[in-house]
């Protein structure tokens, strides 16, 4: 297994290659983060930023969007995988906003989670990137490069996963090394072919099958 400092070796090599790391989701307040955020479960960013600028400009705020008619949803996030069940989330989502958090997002991590579609990774997300609350979200992408790099067997879960980086690296470089582990893993270490021959971490990586 790779030690702490050869991990923090590798993460800054990674920060050195994408600087300007950041989220990719486009939205213009908390409660559109917290929608874009659920909507992209399982799909991709930019699938996810083609369908909500009418999706957003439809429902402003978690008032419009709890009072709408999920066939109307549907039709806004149509080409956005198991748009059936998000459109019901964020409907949900919305009314619970309402009726439960006086149509504020909850500032904890396991309030926001009784919301309809948010998970660990959503909370994590939204907390850090709407209000700077440090988290470290733990998607597909960060979940491989740990494996790979060797800080958690292939075993782990994604809660493992969570708890080595967070004892790995400062709590001040949470955020920001999310969004480097992220960039890392969508534009360099791919999950089908891995640009291993051009890595600069390749050293320090434990992936098995890296490419010689």
């Amino acid at each position: 297994m790779l030690s702490k400092s050869k991990f923090l070796d590798a993460l800054a090599i990674i920060t050195e290659m994408f600087p300007e790391a950041h989220g990719e989701l486009v939205w213009d307040t908390p409660f559109h983060l917290l929608v874009a955020v659920v909507l992209s479960a399982q799909t991709t960013d930019v699938g996810v930023n083609k369908a909500t600028p009418a999706l957003f400009a439809a429902y402003p705020e978690p008032r419009d969007l709890a009072q709408a008619d999920i066939i109307d949803v549907e039709n806004y996030i149509r080409t956005i995988g198991l748009y059936h069940t998000k459109a019901k989330n964020i409907v949900k989502l919305a009314q619970m906003l309402l009726s439960e958090f006086g149509g504020e997002i909850p500032r904890d991590k396991d309030a926001i989670q009784k919301l309809p579609g948010v998970g660990r990774k959503t909370a994590n997300v939204v907390l850090a990137e709407a209000y700077g609350i440090p988290g470290i979200a733990v998607d597909t992408h960060v979940s491989r490069v740990s494996k790979r790099l060797g800080i958690v067997p292939e075993s782990a879960d994604v809660r493992d996963v969570e708890e080595k980086l967070r004892a790995f690296i400062p709590r001040e470089d949470w955020i920001s090394a999310h969004h480097h582990l992220i960039f890392f893993g969508r534009y360099h270490c791919l999950a089908k072919k891995p640009k291993c021959l051009d890595c600069p971490v390749f050293e320090l990586c434990q992936y098995k099958e890296k490419t010689i």
